[in-house]
């Protein structure tokens, strides 16, 4: 019985594999979008970048978790992350615009405005997880 319960675990190495390429790859590509330097400001004790950074991985990871369960192979749940990448950062540009100096706001360690931030991308994430389900 064991043995077969173990048939799944190269999909299971795959899809976790990917998945952890990913979400690597969102944040590098992230933290290199954004004019503050996060993890500089973080290892300073910056909290703001702390919670800004988080909202942003939750809400790219949220959809990612929905294309892991809803793929059918790793090209579909390639795609849906490459989708879920562009939803988050485009989410981030989008947040630019309208929060004023944005930078400055976070590296000033405005935590309101991280936590606005984070709960945005947070939200926008959800909602792209949800909409991918369909």
């Amino acid at each position: 019985m064991f043995a077969s319960d173990l048939f799944t675990l190269p999909a299971f190495v795959a899809y976790l594999g990917l998945g952890i390429l990913y979400f690597i790859a969102f944040i590098v590509t992230y933290i290199w979008i954004t004019p503050q330097r996060e993890m500089a400001l973080i290892s300073e004790g910056n909290l703001a970048a702390a919670i800004s950074l988080a909202g942003a991985a939750i809400g790219f990871v949220l959809p990612l978790a929905s294309a892991i369960a809803h793929s059918v192979n790793l090209v579909d749940l390639a795609l849906w992350g490459l989708v879920a990448w562009v939803v988050q950062l485009l989410t981030h540009l989008v947040l630019r615009m309208v929060v004023r100096d944005l930078r400055g706001k976070i590296e000033a360690n405005l935590c309101s405005v991280a936590l606005f931030v984070a709960t945005v991308a947070t939200c926008v994430g959800a909602l792209n997880a949800a909409a991918m389900t369909y």
